[in-house]
């Protein structure tokens, strides 16, 4: 299964610890990370020498060829929000991930499309429980 990672990189790269840890969880457990750029150190750097419409085209193209989007969300993301509803357009479930007590969008929140759930976790063995859970659902 093909799994679009989504994580903040121009909105703030504090929770790179955490992507690194979803990524590295999600491919011990035998599923494609087709986007785990977004956990590497440095991405900034690197985005920095493709355009706005590369870096469109190949988010756009990478979501469109997923299976799921799995997409943290405590860190507020423009760049986040617009991959989310690029997702749940294509029919993509989608399942928002943010660290317990954090603000998280109410637009993200209130997502009653079917395509897009919202969890909080407050530590990593809630997290991997939440991820299980929705990549081993048949539902959509």
């Amino acid at each position: 299964m093909k799994i679009f990672f989504a994580g903040s990189i121009r909105g703030g790269r504090q929770l790179v610890p955490t992507y690194q840890y979803i990524i590295r969880f999600l491919k011990s457990r035998d599923f494609t990370v087709i986007s785990e750029h977004v956990a590497a150190e440095g991405l900034e750097k690197v985005e920095a020498k493709m355009t706005e419409q590369e870096i469109y085209e190949k988010d756009a193209n990478w979501i469109e060829e997923s299976d799921r989007v799995v997409a943290e969300i405590t860190v507020p993301s423009i760049g986040v929000g617009y991959e989310i509803c690029h997702a749940a357009r294509h029919k993509k479930p989608v399942l928002c991930v943010y660290q317990e007590g954090t603000n998280a969008s109410a637009m993200v929140l209130g997502n009653s499309t079917g395509y897009v759930t919202a969890k909080s976790y407050s530590d990593k063995n809630q997290l991997e429980e939440i991820l299980l859970e929705f990549l081993n659902s048949r539902e959509v």
